[in-house]
């Protein structure tokens, strides 16, 4: 008997229907590696890993995997777009004030939407996104101290 091991990131690319190029390849490692990061430093990252690669392509590569559902973006308030590759459940997110810093919290209920509406206006409601705000340990003023 074989023990089954998870699909590389290229047969990912391609079960998704799209062509795995170096660069979506090391995109989509860097997103699952990477900590919620913004599009600089995911270019930054491939561009370590790979050499060369456009800001433009990066942006393209992260459009074409959102889309297909590989990864998620995330757009705090007043903060650019981030990206995780935490994706196929209903987490919420928490972000420091301060430093911007995110972390992953998982639904309080565990069943998507995680949050009922008070309303639903005729929608059927399928995901709830909630943003925590708040400092992280490092900003916190109890660190200071």
């Amino acid at each position: 008997m074989t023990a089954s091991r998870p699909p590389s990131g290229a047969e990912e690319l391609r079960g998704a229907g799209l062509r795995a190029t170096a660069a979506r390849v090391a995109l989509l490692d860097t997103v699952r590696q990477g900590g919620h990061l913004g599009v600089e430093a995911l270019a930054s990252e491939v561009r370590r890993r790979i050499g060369h690669v456009s800001l433009q392509a990066v942006y393209d590569a992260l459009n074409a995997l959102t889309a297909a559902g590989l990864v998620r973006r995330i757009e705090p308030a007043g903060s650019p777009a981030r990206y995780e590759g935490r994706v196929g459940d209903n987490h919420h997110h928490v972000v420091c004030r301060s430093c911007g810093a995110v972390a992953d919290v998982d639904c309080a209920v565990g069943d998507a939407p995680c949050l009922t509406a008070s309303e639903s206006h005729g929608f059927t409601i399928d995901e709830a996104e909630v943003v925590y705000w708040g400092l992280c340990p490092a900003c916190s003023p109890a660190r200071s101290t």
